[in-house]
């Protein structure tokens, strides 16, 4: 059933809703077409090969991605001659990995945040999320930062201090723990698959599209949980993959270390510049309820799997590059580096902060000097039929374009990967793949959002012509 509402009042900003302006209706597509199929196909059959074609490249030809591929060509060897030189499960990196996750699953469970409470600005504790489809808001525990700050400090006195294992650990045992995290990602996909049928959290929230393929990798459940607080997205998005994304630097560098007697100074800006965009996300982990990982994706091999292999494995192989190829970049070429990635993260964390703001104050800030700032009122409707309405932000950098947080953000990626100077082309997959990432995510948000916004969503990318770079896309 379509709703509609009557023409408004003007609002501060100028700007009016139509005189009868459809409701539309949020979520995601029930029907899946053949591209979409075909994608999630070739996703589900190719994306694991993808991660140790990466890793081995590293392991057994010094980081070159021709050379397996010419002497595979040329037939100087072949895929069982390379899979038997790859190291393979072993019950010690079993262990490690048991070891890591249960550790991430008892700080995330058991240890209530109380880093808000003395750290000034930080927002952690419980905290509401967004309304899903169905209408509801679920609560969430909020303590990220601290479960960094204790990993990390339990990491730090051991290596100083108490020595219970080397701080090449993590390298040591790459690829035996990679083959760990994929049981573990295909578990978690699999019983979230599974529990979508014969005990969903909320079944208004279970989108069944009729093909298996689509529903096992892109999830069922929008929120799957067990019990009030465990929720799977929250927990695989932060932890265990995006904790250990320092973790895993740290122990290149110590590998450096060991190697080479010496940690270059690519190496210290590879782990400076993630290290900055980590710490940031766990800052802002009240924040990230909003994104559209937990507003919009549903929970299934996507991001369990993805979360779980392909983020520590392709988000960290800067460091990798680096522990083979120990790149001592000169001054200047490394200031240009840091100030790129600086520059980056400035507009990245800029741009979010005005929507948290815009957010938080309904409106009510100031945003480049103007009060209150330009926006576009939208109304949709949940699948419990409410209707409700939002506003979206036309001022500060969301005037520019509709994603400039993403352009930051491709800063950032180009910063981390031109930091291995230009002596493969391993390091430089992150800033490709992060930009067919986001570009797809644009347009994949945009969609959704025309979807729950009708009407009020052409207003809007009419005043904010473009998505990323303006005057270009």
């Amino acid at each position: 059933m379509e709703a509609t509402r009557r023409r408004g009042k003007v609002h501060s900003n100028g700007k009016t809703a139509e005189e009868t302006e459809p409701t539309a209706q949020w979520g995601r597509a029930w029907e899946v077409d053949w591209f979409s199929l075909s994608s999630v196909i070739a996703l589900l059959c190719f994306a694991p090969f993808i991660v140790y074609f990466f890793v081995m490249a590293c392991d057994q030809y010094q980081c070159s991605v021709s050379q397996p591929l010419l002497e595979l060509y040329s037939g100087e060897t072949t895929l069982s001659a390379i899979w038997a030189r790859s190291p393979s499960f072993t019950w010690g990196a079993a262990k490690i990995y048991a070891v890591w996750v249960g550790f991430q699953l008892f700080l995330y469970m058991c240890v209530p945040d109380i880093t808000h409470k003395f750290i000034p600005g930080y927002v952690g504790g419980v905290q509401d999320g967004s309304r899903t489809p169905a209408g509801l808001i679920n609560k969430y525990e909020i303590n990220g930062l601290q479960c960094w700050l204790i990993t990390h400090a339990v990491w730090l006195a051991n290596a100083h201090y108490f020595h219970w294992f080397s701080p090449t650990i993590i390298f040591d045992h790459w690829i035996p723990l990679m083959w760990c995290a994929n049981i573990l990602g295909y578990l978690v996909a699999s019983f979230a698959f599974v529990k979508a049928y014969l005990f969903p959290t909320s079944a208004d929230d279970c989108k069944f599209t009729g093909n298996v393929f689509y529903n096992y990798m892109m999830g069922i459940e929008f929120n799957p949980r067990v019990g009030k607080w465990f929720d799977f997205k929250l927990f695989f998005n932060g932890r265990p993959g995006i904790v250990a994304w320092t973790l895993i630097n740290l122990s290149y560098m110590a590998k450096q270390q060991e190697l080479y007697g010496h940690v270059t100074n690519s190496m210290i800006l590879v782990n400076v510049l993630q290290g900055l965009y980590v710490l940031d996300f766990f800052w802002n982990e009240a924040w990230y309820l909003k994104t559209i990982d937990i507003c919009h994706d549903h929970f299934g091999w996507y991001l369990g799997w993805g979360d779980c292999v392909w983020l520590p494995y392709l988000y960290t192989l800067q460091g990798l590059y680096l522990v083979y190829h120990p790149v001592q970049l000169s001054t200047p070429y490394a200031c240009a580096v840091l100030a790129l990635g600086l520059a980056g993260y400035y507009i990245f964390r800029s741009t979010n902060h005005q929507k948290d703001v815009f957010r938080r104050t309904e409106g009510t800030c100031a945003i480049w000097g103007r009060r209150p700032p330009a926006f576009i009122e939208c109304s949709y409707r949940s699948a419990d039929g409410g209707v409700h309405r939002s506003k979206l932000l036309t001022s500060g950098f969301w005037g520019v374009a509709r994603h400039f947080n993403y352009t930051g953000d491709l800063m950032g990626s180009l910063a981390y990967c031109a930091a291995c100077g230009a002596g493969h082309l391993l390091p430089y997959f992150y800033v490709v793949y992060m930009t067919i990432l986001l570009v797809h995510r644009c347009v994949r948000d945009e969609h959704r959002c025309s979807s729950k916004y009708g009407a009020g969503w052409k207003r809007y990318t009419d005043a904010v012509p473009y998505r990323l770079l303006p005057g270009l896309f």
